[in-house]
């Protein structure tokens, strides 16, 4: 399972012309699922993501969590990350999860974020989304689990 994250001072999705997930300061989470993701997968994601510290403190280090700082967190599904793109000049998605599964997961992930206290939004399992946002430094980071 991987998640690039992107520090964001805002994030939106739209699918044919309306908004259905946005948020100010925060991360934006673009989530990959591969066919071996399960749910220990999820809740170590998850974590992980929650807890990094890619914001700045007083001092101008990078120290500070999305708890942290009470940022919030949009979430959306990306397939091709899934992707392996190291032959070839077309990726391969065999790696990635079934729609089935990869929807499971991802549902699955967004539920334990809004439990875990986070302000969650999110876009549509597998809509055709426009994606905007301000990446914040910019800082990006694929975390992998």
């Amino acid at each position: 399972m991987q998640g690039l994250i992107q520090r964001v001072s805002q994030a939106k999705v739209e699918v044919d012309g309306r908004i259905v997930g946005e948020i100010g300061t925060g991360i934006l989470v673009l989530l990959g699922v591969e066919k071996n993701d399960d749910v220990g997968h999820v809740t170590k994601l998850l974590h992980k993501i929650s807890n990094y510290r890619i914001f700045t403190d007083t001092e101008g280090k990078m120290n500070l969590s999305l708890r942290d700082i009470s940022g919030q967190m949009l979430v959306v599904s990306q397939f091709t990350l899934a992707a392996d793109t190291r032959k070839g000049m077309r990726p391969s998605f065999s790696s990635a999860a079934t729609p089935e599964q990869a929807r499971h997961l991802y549902e699955l992930f967004v539920a334990q974020a809004k439990e875990s206290g986070l302000p969650v939004a999110t876009g549509e399992f597998a809509a055709d989304m426009q994606v905007t946002l301000c990446n914040d430094g910019p800082v990006t980071f694929n975390l992998t689990v």
